[in-house]
């Protein structure tokens, strides 16, 4: 059966729509099997033929190909064929539909694509999961894209994440409800180091937040809230942190009223305008076993990548400004350095330098 007849039978049946509703390729793969079988059995009990030749005859007069019989067949045989084949053309016709629809328009295709972003999404370990791909989602995608780090990101849009692949072709995501157990799983929740709860509703939040926590207790949870009045149920899910996009920006606004030098410095030092400049967090348990425990005057940071401590975060999570040289870096504690690019990439290499000095003084 040619491609433009199919094609003709399908806009007869279902006026020009797709065949997904309608179709099934388990289903036509079954009645497939189940009618190669009944062929065969019919050709071995009506003409005695052997399994091969059962098989064979069974093949060319479904597909109606036209090749000579097996062996002339008998009376019996030509009416066993004859309503074998009636009652085929419509399983035909079906399988047909269902095969193009699996292949002519992308199921297949899909299908091996979505294995292949599974697999991907498996091998990761500390990313980034994205709960809603919105404006605040799109806009933590494309920075996490930028640092380099490795992320997922969960809708129920097919637009939404239409969107994502345009923009990052590489970009991993999984369609579904984000507050889901089995959706987060598939994202890789158990091994994922942060999740942002980027979604419009505050309540759907909240459900993805508890759902989270619940599944991994250690993961850093940052979530976006619209009303004031949801931070606190946020919190109680077990989010760590909770940003209100609207307050930071009139805040924004407002200071560049009053202090519009400060804040077009800190637009700067935050990449706004493309700078080199950025922040690192150096904590305790990051560093070799010799850096800890240690003040900054004895680290040397300056010294040795150029970057400068501008805040301390204490074990109780108090953050102090400028520390003095003699704050040490204890357990649950972590310094806030100030660099150029060049000089944060010095950073880890630097306290592999640093350790294996104090070895060799220790020696």
């Amino acid at each position: 059966m040619s491609l433009r007849l199919t094609s003709k039978i399908r806009i007869l049946f279902f006026g020009g729509r797709g065949l997904g509703a309608f179709t099934s390729i388990k289903l036509a793969m079954f009645l497939a099997l189940t009618s190669l079988v009944t062929g065969t059995l019919g050709f071995i009990l009506v003409e005695n033929y052997n399994l091969i030749e059962a098989i064979y005859m069974t093949v060319i007069t479904i597909s109606t190909v036209g090749f000579s019989e097996v062996k002339p067949l008998t009376l019996e045989g030509r009416l066993f064929a004859s309503l074998f084949i009636l009652l085929n053309v419509g399983v035909f016709a079906y399988v047909l539909y269902a095969f193009t629809d699996y292949v002519i328009e992308g199921k297949l295709f899909e299908k091996i694509h979505k294995k292949a972003m599974n697999d991907q999404i498996e091998e990761l370990e500390g990313h980034v999961i994205i709960c809603g791909y919105g404006r605040y989602g799109e806009e933590v995608a494309d920075n996490v894209h930028v640092d380099g780090l490795s992320y997922v990101v969960i809708d129920m849009q097919e637009e939404a994440l239409e969107k994502l692949i345009r923009k990052h072709r590489d970009g991993l995501y999984v369609k579904g409800d984000a507050s889901q157990d089995d959706i987060l799983e598939q994202a890789g929740i158990l091994k994922a180091k942060t999740l942002i709860a980027a979604l419009p509703d505050d309540t759907d939040n909240v459900f993805t937040v508890l759902t989270a926590r619940q599944l991994n207790p250690e993961i850093d949870i940052i979530s976006r809230a619209a009303d004031p009045r949801s931070k606190r149920k946020l919190k109680l899910a077990g989010a760590n942190h909770t940003i209100m996009p609207e307050q930071i920006g009139g805040f924004y606004m407002a200071a560049l009223v009053t202090k519009p030098g400060a804040v077009e410095f800190f637009s700067f030092v935050t990449n706004e305008y493309e700078s080199d400049i950025g922040f690192e967090e150096v904590k305790f348990e990051d560093v070799p076993i010799e850096c800890q425990c240690r003040t900054i005057s004895e680290l040397r940071i300056r010294e040795g990548t150029g970057c400068n401590v501008i805040g301390y975060k204490s074990p109780n999570s108090r953050y102090i400004i400028n520390p003095g040289p003699d704050t040490p870096l204890i357990m649950e504690s972590s310094f806030i350095v100030l660099g150029n690019d060049e000089q944060l990439k010095r950073l880890e290499p630097y306290w592999e330098h640093y350790a294996e000095t104090i070895k060799q003084e220790n020696v």
